[in-house]
């Protein structure tokens, strides 16, 4: 009796981790994939992406309540300010800036133990004081406010060194 109870165990077990691993994978392989195929970046017509319903996105330009934050005002040159990000984001841990241009920076920023991936976007409008912020998310639906904090990390260091 107590050799059946032992075999049906280790199946179950066996069928269990068999799940967790599905389960993973179709967590962390294919939402990537699929925001790989619809994921738009970057500025169109003086605007950064909007969020999706999700809750982990938030972003500056036409943001409903869930998702809006402010946009990081500064009262410096804006090619000053610029650079004083950059360097900013230099020490936001595991961050890397991968594209930036006179009006642009895309930084990608990964979580500490599981190494998601977040989309950190900066926009420099013509002829305004701010900066512009998105952060999202790549998958899952929540990111219990990681995007929120960053930003506002940013911004209150930036405020520190007098931009």
């Amino acid at each position: 009796m107590f050799h059946l109870l032992t075999a049906f165990a280790q199946r179950l077990l066996r069928s269990i981790a068999f799940v967790i691993l599905l389960t993973l994978i179709n967590t962390l392989i294919l939402p990537t994939a699929a925001w790989a195929a619809s994921s738009a970046l970057g500025v169109d017509n003086g605007h950064l992406s909007s969020c999706p319903a999700s809750d982990n996105c938030v972003v500056s330009q036409d943001g409903d309540p869930k998702h809006a934050i402010d946009p990081i005002t500064y009262h410096i040159d804006r090619d000053a300010a610029r650079k004083t990000l950059l360097k900013t984001l230099t020490v936001v841990p595991r961050t890397e800036v991968i594209e930036q241009t006179d009006n642009y920076i895309h930084a990608l920023s990964k979580s500490r133990i599981f190494k998601f991936i977040d989309d950190v976007e900066f926009y420099f409008p013509p002829n305004e004081s701010v900066i512009h912020v998105r952060s999202a998310a790549r998958v899952g639906e929540s990111d219990i406010g990681v995007n929120r904090r960053r930003l506002e990390q940013i911004r209150l260091a930036l405020r520190d060194l007098n931009i």
